[in-house]
């Protein structure tokens, strides 16, 4: 199920950023502004998580930045961040799911989670921040993707959808 959840997360984000493309800049700069910053903080935390499972160094000193990079080195990193943790939940021995992992949070306050507990946080993350991404496109007059598990589960099995009341009990 692990595994099934990053998908679903890769999946969800991807189309996040394929709507958010949609957005002009132009006529609602505040909608993509603030869906930018969104992404930006999303990938930072992920970033940031990735070190702390790693036990490496801070990736960064805050989980967000005063100058957002445009979208496409957003995608990319968003891109990479999905396939690591997809690597990473693929791996991962089932008894390491609870080793406690301590950590340093940036505002300094001491952290400690098992690895398990990260990789929902980041799942979980992910889905809040897309929903407030949702507002920006309500707002810029985009359409924004159904990113349920549901619709996932039917879009990458569209066998589900064909099967008759008879297989229901």
């Amino acid at each position: 199920m692990l595994s099934e959840a990053f998908n679903y997360k890769r999946w969800a984000d991807q189309r996040t950023l394929d709507a958010i493309r949609n957005i002009d800049g132009n006529e609602f700069p505040s909608a993509l502004t603030f869906a930018l910053q969104q992404l930006n903080h999303m990938v930072r935390v992920e970033e940031l998580f990735r070190a702390r499972l790693l036990a490496a160094s801070a990736a960064h000193l805050s989980t967000n930045t005063e100058l957002v990079p445009e979208l496409h080195e957003l995608h990319q990193r968003i891109g990479d961040s999905n396939q690591w943790y997809a690597r990473y939940v693929d791996k991962l021995a089932p008894d390491q799911k609870n080793q406690s992992v301590l950590f340093q949070f940036v505002d300094g306050k001491r952290g400690s989670m098992t690895r398990l507990e990260i990789l929902f946080h980041i799942i979980n993350h992910g889905t809040y921040h897309r929903g407030a991404i949702g507002h920006a496109l309500d707002l810029a007059q985009v359409p924004h993707p159904a990113d349920t598990y549901t619709v996932f589960i039917h879009s990458v099995e569209p066998e589900r959808r064909e099967q008759t009341s008879s297989n229901f009990n």
